[in-house]
């Protein structure tokens, strides 16, 4: 005897979410998040204010399921309304580093004095990236796309064949924040 698996989900009224396909369309101020649950075994609609999961089984892998969706919906609902904003420090010891944003790239110069610069590519449409003093700030709606933007940058400087607790040099995250500051 299993009890079915309902979630729900509140939309906000300054957010509007909208079902194309498998796609979830989340649209508010900061701009627009889309998100394919193709692979999502479960049905997902979107009925008035709220949007409804239900899995197509009722064992625990399928809650497990239930919840991460809802976790994903939440992100985006978050994303659209306040943004996400991850912080990384430069770090050298010697030879100044220099960060550069050319187009949808962006480059650290002058890395352990190498000629050519590193380059990293930046994640989705609405993601930003400045160069504030001696921080990047990675700003955008989408948690996945300056998450995965913020680990490029860090892992374009990893260095190897090092030791890494004496060569110190590199881009690292040292903040997530929810908010757009």
């Amino acid at each position: 005897m299993s009890t079915e698996i309902i979630e729900n989900v509140e939309i906000p009224s300054s957010v509007k979410m909208t079902k194309e396909g498998h796609v979830l369309v989340c649209k508010g101020k900061l701009g627009t998040v889309k998100k394919d649950f193709m692979r999502i075994p479960a049905s997902i609609t979107v009925e008035g204010n709220k949007v409804v999961i239900k899995p197509y089984g009722t064992r625990k892998h399928d809650l497990a399921v239930t919840n991460t969706t809802r976790s994903i919906i939440q992100s985006m609902i978050k994303g659209v309304e306040k943004g996400y904003t991850y912080k990384l420090k430069v770090i050298f010891a010697h030879f100044p580093i220099s960060v550069k944003i050319k187009g949808k790239e962006v480059h650290v110069e002058n890395f352990f004095g190498e000629r050519s610069s590193r380059v990293s590519k930046i994640v989705g449409d609405a993601t930003k990236v400045e160069v504030a003093g001696e921080d990047v700030l990675v700003k955008g709606p989408s948690l996945e796309d300056v998450s995965q933007t913020a680990a490029n940058i860090e892992q374009s400087t990893k260095i190897k064949d090092k030791d890494q607790r004496v060569f110190l040099d590199g881009l690292y995250i040292f903040a997530r924040e929810d908010g757009m500051q």
